[in-house]
């Protein structure tokens, strides 16, 4: 696979080339009902990516341009990882039964990260959170732009490597250096923070992949245009987040996926466009 320049251009894009790549894994730690296999032969046309998940100023931006009322705006409500919560909010907000670990807060949107009284203060270049499908969508056309295709947005992940665990090689912290922002610690009661990050990290922060994107594995969950099933509404996201820990969920590897419902947004999930390179072929996947 030829590797394009590592550097984004004046819109903060990296234009790949495409073409055939082996996408999916048969890995030991993997989730075989996820869907992460077989290993596949997948072609992509020629598209560009954005090299980093858009940013809290960036969906600002848009917000101010557009007058975009969020789905978690417009719900009231938001899911907000508990241990982010003052004492009193997080007694005070429903949790999943399954995931006891999330509150329902009211009033929490992409503006306000964590509920009432919090602000996006110092996280101008973190990456936007609270952001349904539809809102991402949303953005994308704005920006003249798009929601990467499942496919496109592992090839760019992979950044040139086959068949690797992570976007930079098979070992989580080569040579002990950190890549990426996952939990450190025992989940869910105690993150170290030992990569450096205890939340969200600036959508620059670590070292990028052979095709110079960011952040694609760990940091937020990020959406792509396709859908989870043939039958169903579910939507598919992929990257992992920072909450993401060997133990529970360890869906930080590139070929690893889950899914939400496109009207759903939590504070660990974002997003990045593409965009068609003009002139491209078709880019529609062909298995082989």
């Amino acid at each position: 696979m030829p590797l394009p320049s590592a550097r984004a251009d004046a819109d903060g894009m990296v234009e790949l080339p495409g073409g055939a790549f082996l996408m999916g894994a048969e890995d030991a730690e993997g989730f075989p009902a996820d869907g992460e296999g077989p290993v596949r032969t997948v072609r992509v046309a020629p598209f560009r990516i954005d090299a980093y998940a858009v940013s809290n100023d960036r969906f600002a931006e848009f917000v101010a341009d557009t007058g975009h009322v969020t789905d978690a705006e417009r719900l009231g409500w938001s899911y907000v990882f508990a241990g982010f919560l003052p004492g009193a909010l997080r007694r005070g907000s429903p949790r999943p039964e399954r995931t006891p670990w999330w509150c329902a807060v009211s009033g929490a949107a992409w503006n306000r990260p964590e509920g009432p009284g919090s602000s996006l203060r110092a996280r101008g270049d973190h990456p936007v959170v609270h952001v349904s499908w539809f809102d991402a969508a949303a953005y994308a056309a704005w920006a003249g732009r798009r929601l990467p295709t499942e496919a496109e947005w592992e090839y760019a992940a992979r950044g040139g490597l086959e068949r690797k665990r992570y976007p930079w090689g098979d070992e989580l912290d080569p040579g002990g250096a950190y890549r990426c922002n996952i939990w450190r610690g025992t989940f869910p009661t105690r993150n170290t923070a030992a990569d450096g990050y205890r939340a969200t990290a600036p959508v620059d922060a670590f070292a990028p992949n052979g095709f110079g994107l960011y952040n694609v594995s760990g940091n937020v969950w990020e959406w792509c245009a396709d859908a989870w099933s043939a039958r169903g509404a579910e939507k598919v996201i992929r990257g992992g987040s920072h909450l993401c820990h060997a133990s529970y969920c360890n869906r930080y590897r590139v070929a690893a996926r889950s899914a939400n419902t496109p009207d759903s947004s939590s504070g660990h999930a974002g997003f990045r466009c593409a965009q068609d390179v003009p002139g491209a072929a078709d880019r529609s996947i062909m298995t082989g």
